[in-house]
């Protein structure tokens, strides 16, 4: 492929991400039957996980080898740090640590030991799925680090990306993911120390 075909895909892919971007999927529609709320919480996982496939497939384009600079698109990158960041924040870490979890009726407060004791640790399939995909979208950004460098602001949000699961807890695949990408900020920030020395 040409690089204007290439940078017209990653583009598109851009949109994709942006439609999922700010969805989030814990709603509570008190108003709505329970088959209302399993439809509409189907068709919003759904746009999520569709968002999570244009994010791996833009990060695999740009981490594959002997790609142009055109590629390296700034707005498609901090668009994918924006969903990761927010679907971990306000999907995966409520759904794996009950201490992220708000209770929409405003009850008592409880100790994080005191949630943590309560929670079930029954997962639905499709959140299974979109962890996974997110634990491969933040290895990919490592990789891209390693490739190409990014702004300051950019490196600013990976980096608490990067940080943040260490106080979270059952997320082991995710901690091992950020470890990857903490690694490879710490070694671009080497390099950008050393290139204004």
């Amino acid at each position: 492929l040409s690089t204007d075909k290439i940078v017209k895909v990653l583009n598109i892919l851009e949109k994709n991400i942006q439609d999922g971007s700010k969805l989030s999927t814990l709603l509570n529609h008190n108003n709505d039957t329970e088959d209302e709320e399993r439809l509409w919480r189907d068709l919003i996982m759904e746009r999520v996980t569709k968002s999570a496939d244009a994010c791996l497939t833009a990060i695999n384009i740009m981490t594959s080898p002997n790609m142009p600079k055109a590629v390296y698109i700034e707005d498609v990158i901090e668009r994918v740090i924006q969903y990761t960041k927010f679907h971990l924040q306000n999907t995966l870490y409520p759904q794996y640590d009950p201490v992220y979890r708000v209770d929409p009726l405003g009850g008592g407060l409880l100790s994080s030991k005191a949630k943590r004791a309560k929670c079930s640790t029954h997962k639905q399939r499709v959140i299974v799925m979109l962890y996974n995909k997110v634990c491969d979208i933040v290895s990919s950004l490592s990789e891209l680090l390693e490739i190409q460098l990014l702004t300051d602001t950019t490196i600013l949000q990976v980096s608490s990306m990067g940080i943040t699961p260490f106080f979270v807890e059952n997320v082991s695949e995710l901690q091992l993911c950020a470890i990857k990408l903490v690694t490879a900020v710490i070694l671009e920030f080497g390099i950008t120390i050393y290139k204004q020395y």
